[in-house]
């Protein structure tokens, strides 16, 4: 029984075996302590001759008598302590969505490591990942965005959950149905596969590659196309979007410059999510920034309602932006919310200190504007973790 609800019970229906608590002061009966065990007929005779009315019952409930209609009494809380309360529930939530792209990640890893050496077993893992993915997207009547923590390096497998997660959120809002929304999932999740074949002096090089490498590393989405092919077990819409992710509906992309309906529908979410978190990586954007430099640059390349739909998903302000308030704190956007201009935020002063979740909903402080991370002191980018690369997972809120 809930700590923060006590239930009520007349006198009328004690029995021996419940627990029960007296609604007085320890000066005011006869008992030891206020919560009585009731072993005998005589302690039920002797609590009906005190001036009580009832007892709050603490255990024994399915003695009661049926006919009996218990009072459930919630302690009114301040205003102050429901706000600690939704703090807390925050708190939970965001550990909770980090430690499942976590473990998403690793499960991903070991399904990447076993795909040559057993198929249908990495098949079996990645369906299974999937149905957990299906789970935590329905987990909400209206699922929002967090940020999530994958690290000073990003990995292959990392961006695959993170892809995965904003691809079913996209799709979820254009209206996909259910095997649209696990296709999806599981194409996102091998997307970049193939960068396996890639080596790692190309992928992690930070100068410019040169026009061999670039080639090289665009050949990835044959490379992954073909690992999974060959098993005999992937659907033929999670092979196309492994092969096509990299296309754009102007025939810009590659490796086929495929046009408009030419690319698959669940292709193109997955194409549009990889390209808004390459915006992010290749030249450190603000996911704000990058979500408007796509919306203003990069249109012609994807479909409207595709981007409208990104938009609703990533809300003014996306999960990882760093912005100033009007009382002149700044903060890092960490779950989306139904009202796009009131994110929940991590704040400090400018100079690092007290740190706090803040409920933009709650409060009449507003987001004055987008900053960058070099518009921050050293200690609020240490206290906001602001230098941190973006990756997304969904809330429980």
């Amino acid at each position: 029984m809930s700590k923060a609800v006590e239930v009520r019970v007349p006198l009328s229906d004690l029995k021996v075996g419940m627990v029960v608590k007296l609604p007085l002061a320890w000066t005011n009966h006869p008992f030891l302590f206020n919560r009585i065990e009731i072993e005998t007929l005589s302690h039920i005779e002797l609590i009906k001759t005190l001036d009580v009315a009832f007892v709050y019952l603490i255990s024994g409930e399915e003695l009661l008598p049926k006919k009996t209609e218990v009072e459930i009494v919630v302690p009114e809380l301040t205003p102050e302590q429901l706000a600690e309360q939704a703090k807390s529930v925050v708190r939970k939530s965001i550990r909770l969505g980090q430690q499942r792209f976590t473990k998403g990640a690793n499960d991903c890893r070991s399904v990447f490591s076993k795909l040559g050496s057993d198929p249908q077993g990495a098949y079996r893992s990645a369906a299974t990942l999937v149905e957990e993915l299906m789970d935590h997207l329905k987990e909400t009547e209206t699922p929002y965005l967090a940020s999530v923590d994958a690290g000073v390096d990003i990995s292959i497998n990392q961006h695959g959950v993170s892809i995965a997660v904003l691809s079913m959120m996209i799709a979820q809002t254009l209206g996909m149905n259910h095997s649209q929304l696990r296709d999806i999932a599981l194409g996102a999740l091998f997307h970049d596969i193939g960068k396996q074949k890639v080596p790692d002096i190309i992928r992690r090089k930070k100068t410019n590659l040169s026009d061999h490498e670039i080639n090289f590393l665009n050949m990835h989405p044959q490379f992954g196309h073909s690992m999974l092919e060959k098993s005999g077990l992937f659907p033929k819409k999670v092979l196309d979007i492994v092969l096509h992710h990299h296309e754009w509906v102007d025939g810009s992309g590659y490796p086929h410059k495929l046009k408009g309906e030419q690319i698959a529908a669940e292709t193109q979410v997955v194409s549009l999510a990889n390209d808004f978190e390459r915006l992010l990586r290749g030249e450190g954007r603000s996911p704000q920034i990058a979500l408007g430099y796509l919306f203003k640059n990069r249109v012609q390349k994807h479909d409207a309602a595709m981007i409208s739909a990104l938009v609703k998903v990533l809300g003014i302000y996306p999960p990882g932006t760093l912005v100033e308030l009007s009382n002149g704190e700044v903060a890092k956007v960490m779950v989306t919310t139904a009202e796009f201009k009131k994110p929940i935020i991590r704040s400090c002063t400018a100079q690092g200190l007290q740190s706090q979740l803040r409920f933009l909903q709650q409060e009449d402080i507003e987001i004055k504007g987008v900053i960058k991370v070099e518009q921050l002191s050293a200690a609020a980018i240490r206290t906001l973790d602001a230098n941190s690369p973006v990756s997304f997972y969904f809330s429980t809120l």
